[in-house]
């Protein structure tokens, strides 16, 4: 991994750790502006508890060594928790700027994957 690749894996990385902590402690916590956004979406509350967990526990993931497959499934995870609420945020009829954040997250996330290095990567042999 040459110097460029791994500042901008690191970048992403450390970004993406801090977005989804923060975003998951909040809704641990159950903050009342995520309690007002989960259900303006339709959800319900508890689904906050499980979000936080999901988050918490992927940014452990991609930050540990070794682990391989437990960062690919965090990484997926982060894809589909954040790509379901751009569409949720939209398929509510919501302003294109409620989207932004997610889409940030969504962005850092697909950035740190693609430039993680190779110990970090599950790689398969085909023979």
């Amino acid at each position: 991994m040459d110097k460029r690749n791994k500042i901008i894996y690191w970048i992403a990385t450390l970004w993406l750790a801090l977005g989804m902590l923060s975003t998951g402690t909040v809704q641990l916590l159950k903050v009342k502006a995520e309690v007002d956004n989960i259900t303006q979406l339709g959800y319900p509350v508890y689904f906050l508890t499980l979000l936080g967990i999901w988050k918490i526990s992927g940014v452990i993931a991609v930050l540990i060594p070794k682990f391989t497959l437990l960062k690919e499934w965090a990484y997926a995870g982060f894809f589909f928790a954040m790509s379901g609420a751009i569409f949720s945020q939209i398929a509510s009829g919501n302003p294109l700027n409620k989207i932004f954040p997610s889409l940030l997250l969504l962005i850092l996330t697909v950035l740190s994957w693609y430039f993680r290095a190779e110990d970090r990567k599950l790689i398969s042999i085909h023979r």
